[in-house]
């Protein structure tokens, strides 16, 4: 038996290092998905896996557990950055800003009570404390790619290495708080505002009924301009440049489904659905609404719902609302996923090819979306890997440019990990521009992503764990779990309030920005479960791109700034 007992103490061999990821991993995402009240760690459980197993002795190689860590971190921040980068420019637009600087504002909260904190419970002449209390922040906000930005600082600014802070420590003690306290805290605004969800839903249902690009509107028109006479179909809706569909046309007599080519001519007669704001201006052009004593068919239409594919490369960076998708064709797209992500299908949303949206209407409507976004799936099968790695290399030399600031210990660099991020989000938004196919399919990045994800929480998990008694159980850990929950919920409960108040934000896109801010799933899904309509996600998804990217990089300017 000899050959099974080295293979678990042998830690220079290749079998038991993989072993050993295999191990935490496999363990971590299993006990991950226990839920208690509702709620689990999800992949964050293989910190905690790691950490037992490092606690232990069972390990590896200190340079081993440090590539493998920041080769997972890199992978993980430049597939993140990949699936916000199309929509991190959109969210500064209108209807975007407001919510963007709540969230910033949020943000930099996290950071001012985390020092209050450091300053009022801590010694500060002990230098490990304030990287301990960066860990303790990031596990407070649930956001693993920053504690993977500060770790990667905090190494390239830390003289000796042998002594390094294991600020996983920090961040496995608040993150499991943290995840408690958004939800609490988004529950206690409810509370301090008087807020009504019934009130907040009938506000959400009138808002969405005065909305006259969203209502369809339908007319019996005769065809009286004389300009009109031997032009196509598809060549009035090139003149009117408005969304408008021709679907029954009497022409002698006879009532048809005109095509594109069909000819209109003087006295023919025509319906027309186009969206109301429209109404008036196409009337005007096409001639006077009569009454007519033949019917629409379409309503025998069967309902379908069908997830379509965007191929059709013209679709890129058109928005949803010009569309005009409910008006002029009869069907409604009620959700769309970019990169794994779902999103409100709101007016100002712009398509990329390898969106996915969910399309309901009369099947022979919906057939006529899926012509124009492509819906060619065989285009999307193959995973774009050169354009991953084109981007890391540059992500890797990007984020290693030296910055000479005054006052700061050491050149700021960005680091293999706002490198990658800044990067993949600028391909994923502009690398059509460059000829290069920035589309990844959802189970590529995915894929990419989660291997990433588990290799650096199992890395950092195991090099955190040999200390994990000393530092947390014998050392300040109730501390760190009542400080993380301190900077968890007072910037909730400050930004939350002045939103609900001040701006007057509809409670449920309050819930959503908030659960984008702290780029946090489990606060998210708890309000969808208490909103019948979209709002959470419009919140979630304004806000979520800034955020991701603020959190890593504030992270970086923390440690390099403070922690040298």
């Amino acid at each position: 038996m000899d050959w099974i007992i080295r293979l678990f103490t042998d830690t220079d061999s290749i079998a038991h290092i993989a072993l050993l990821y295999s191990i935490v991993i496999a363990v971590g995402i299993l006990l991950g998905k226990i839920k208690i009240g509702g709620i689990s760690l999800g992949v964050t459980f293989v910190l905690f896996a790691g950490i037992v197993a490092g606690h232990i002795g069972f390990t590896a190689p200190v340079n081993i557990l440090s590539f493998i860590q920041d080769f997972g971190l890199i992978l993980f921040v430049f597939c993140i950055g990949l699936q916000v980068g199309p929509g991190f420019f959109e969210s500064f637009k209108k209807g975007g800003v407001t919510l963007n600087l709540l969230s910033t504002t949020t943000v930099l909260l996290n950071v001012v009570v985390m020092f209050a904190c450091y300053f009022i419970f801590f010694d500060t002449n002990d230098k490990t404390n304030l990287p301990m209390m960066v860990g303790t922040l990031y596990g407070a906000v649930t956001n693993t790619p920053g504690l993977g930005a500060a770790n990667e600082a905090l190494e390239s600014v830390w003289a000796d290495k042998s002594t390094l802070p294991q600020i996983a420590s920090g961040y496995a003690c608040a993150y499991p708080l943290g995840v408690l306290g958004i939800i609490g805290a988004t529950i206690a605004i409810r509370f301090i505002t008087g807020t009504k969800l019934a009130d907040e839903e009938e506000e959400l249902r009138e808002a969405e009924a005065e909305d006259p690009h969203a209502k369809p509107h339908q007319m019996h028109l005769k065809v009286n301009n004389t300009y009109l006479a031997g032009r196509t179909v598809e060549q009035i809706n090139e003149f009117l440049n408005r969304d408008v569909v021709f679907s029954r046309l009497m022409h002698e007599g006879k009532v048809s489904i005109p095509s594109s080519q069909d000819v209109l001519e003087m006295g023919d007669e025509v319906l027309v659905v186009c969206a109301e704001a429209d109404a008036e201006a196409i009337q005007a052009f096409i001639g006077p609404e009569i009454e007519m004593a033949w019917e629409e068919e379409d309503s025998n239409q069967p309902m379908i719902s069908r997830r379509i594919v965007v191929t059709n490369s013209s679709m890129n960076g058109k928005t949803l609302g010009k569309m005009h998708f409910s008006s002029v064709y009869g069907v409604t797209v009620t959700r769309i996923s970019r990169q794994g992500l779902d999103v409100f299908a709101s007016r100002n949303y712009r398509f990329q090819v390898g969106d996915k949206i969910l399309v309901v209407g009369p099947k022979d409507n919906v057939s006529r979306i899926a012509e124009i976004m492509g819906n060619s799936v065989k285009r999307l099968d193959h995973p774009n890997i050169a354009t991953i790695f084109i981007g890391i290399i540059v992500g890797i030399l990007f984020g290693s440019i030296p910055f000479a600031i005054p006052g700061m210990p050491v050149p700021m660099k960005l680091g293999i990990a706002g490198g990658p991020l800044i990067i993949a989000i600028l391909i994923g938004r502009f690398g059509h521009r460059m000829k290069l196919n920035t589309y990844t399919t959802t189970s590529a990045n995915m894929m990419l992503r989660e291997i990433g994800l588990v290799l650096f929480l199992a890395s950092v998990g195991i090099k955190a764990g040999a200390n994990f008694w000393h530092t947390v159980v014998q050392g300040d850990g109730l501390l760190y779990v009542a400080t993380g929950f301190i900077i968890t919920i007072v910037p909730i409960l400050i930004v939350g309030v002045i939103a609900r108040l001040k701006f007057k934000f509809n409670y449920f896109t309050l819930m959503g920005m908030i659960a984008g801010t702290y780029t946090d799933p489990p606060a998210l899904a708890y309000a969808n479960s208490i909103c019948s309509r979209e709002a959470p996600a419009i919140g979630y998804s304004t806000v979520y791109p800034l955020s991701m990217f603020l959190r890593i990089f504030t992270a970086q300017l923390i440690v390099l700034f403070c922690c040298g």
